[in-house]
């Protein structure tokens, strides 16, 4: 009995290691080419707001309406992908917005900018939480926050890589392809690789360890055997599609997200325009590049410390306080920043915004596991990312509004620090399921995770 349950061990921490390597890159660059499509108007925003006569009332409206489109779809989506498989529905989301992507560069005027923009939304709905789910099809309980931080790395990275990519393209793409702005010329080529990609999505995701040719059949039956040990054993019954929609914990969880992701989506709309600010406030300059380069400096160091703060959070079992701090740190930081006297303490409060944003993150989705599976955890999930992504819509307006009416970005950065305080608070007032039963890594002689529950 020993000799075999040793043998299922390795098969699983094998196929963990493959799994790793096989589908994170490949799952990174799609989410990457999916961030850069989605807030590369932040830095189109620098020169086109002004050639389509845009307020920054009507720019932040047109940055959120993507989420309203996201908002309405989510659900739906990923309640397809459970029951079609996530290959064929991660390709048609990819395609699809990859295409429209594109077609922001033939925008004219005010109400084409915010068409393009909800299309967007609704062509992307259900690509994250689709994401999310499929990654609980593969990896054990104990490794999940760290495998998401390692996903969620394509977010920052997107900045590090697309803020100059971006800028670059814009400040030499006037005239390019027949163009006439170089923003223009950005959005055109930016959308053409998440269609290529899109399409190798057919070819190289399978749907779950039973299809992946690359592992042995012991290894496939043996990863999907301890999967689902470790569900039946948190969530002993699996979840109906109503109960994951009607779940109140998943409603708190929605409103930690909005909280984060209020301040994920405003630093991506802003940071470069707050970054643009600070030559007049204090009599620097910078290029269009420089700009890019600044920005994307908080992304570099937000990264590490989300990755070190999942991997802390899946040894230790412990997901509220790995949450609560970091959001803490996130709005302290953001309410400080536009009233510090130099632009490096400046940048520096930014930088801690975005590490409080950024390792919150993970460690979210790791809760709805905790409680729901099946159906029920696609709606739910779905629903957490759909309510929590309407921040993306009230984050750009508000602090676009908030930025006109005052002529400062102060206001809306306090708004910024309200909901990050309010996700914090939350998630310390949570009673969430691992409270009960968790999932911990114990010391086997090959450091295989095993399942045991703990009252």
């Amino acid at each position: 009995m020993a000799a075999a349950d040793a043998t299922t061990d390795r098969a699983v921490e094998t196929a963990v290691r493959t799994a790793m390597w096989r589908l994170l890159p490949f799952l990174g660059l799609c989410y990457l080419l999916n961030y850069v499509d989605r807030v590369n108007v932040g830095f189109a925003a620098l020169t086109m707001n002004a050639e389509l006569g845009l307020s920054a009332t009507a720019y932040g409206l047109g940055a959120g309406l993507f989420f309203i489109g996201y908002f309405f779809f989510e659900v739906p989506s990923n309640v397809i992908l459970h029951r079609v498989g996530a290959r064929i529905w991660i390709a048609r989301i990819m395609i699809s917005w990859g295409v429209i992507a594109s077609a922001t560069a033939f925008v004219h005027g005010e109400i084409g900018f915010y068409v393009v923009r909800f299309l967007l939304g609704i062509a992307e709905a259900g690509f994250l939480p689709g994401i999310i789910l499929y990654l609980t099809f593969w990896f054990p309980r104990a490794r999940r926050a760290k495998v998401v931080a390692l996903f969620f790395l394509a977010v920052p990275l997107s900045s590090v890589l697309g803020a100059p990519i971006s800028t670059l393209l814009i400040q030499n793409g006037d005239g390019a392809l027949g163009f006439d702005a170089g923003w223009r010329f950005m959005f055109f080529v930016e959308g053409i690789p998440v269609v290529l990609v899109g399409a190798l999505v057919l070819l190289l995701l399978p749907d779950r360890p039973t299809s992946a040719r690359w592992l042995t059949e012991t290894q496939q039956h043996a990863l999907e055997q301890r999967i689902a040990e470790e569900d039946s054993v948190q969530v002993p019954q699996e979840t109906g599609l109503r109960a994951g929609l009607r779940d109140r914990r998943v409603i708190a969880l929605a409103v930690i997200y909005f909280g984060a992701a209020f301040g994920l989506y405003v630093l991506a709309f802003f940071l470069p325009q707050v970054v643009s600010g600070l030559q007049q406030r204090f009599g620097v300059r910078f290029s269009l590049l420089d700009i890019g380069l600044i920005t994307a400096a908080p992304y570099v160091v937000a990264s590490v410390v989300m990755v070190l703060n999942a991997r802390h959070s899946d040894r230790t079992g412990e997901r509220r306080l790995h949450i609560a701090v970091p959001a803490f740190l996130g709005a302290v930081s953001v309410a400080i920043a536009l009233f510090l006297d130099s632009p490096y303490l400046v940048m520096a409060a930014m930088t801690l915004c975005a590490v409080g944003v950024f390792a919150v993150t993970p460690v979210i989705w790791q809760l709805p596991s905790q409680f729901l599976t099946g159906a029920g955890a696609a709606a739910g999930i779905a629903l957490i990312n759909s309510f929590g992504n309407l921040s993306g819509f009230v984050g750009p307006y508000l602090t676009g509004w908030l930025q006109e009416l005052t002529g400062s970005f102060r206001a809306g950065m306090f708004v910024v620090a309200a909901f990050m305080l309010l996700a914090a608070v939350t998630v310390l007032l949570m009673r969430p399921e691992h409270d009960r039963y968790t999932v911990q890594s114990t010391s086997a002689r090959d450091g295989v995770p095993r399942c045991r529950r703990i009252r």
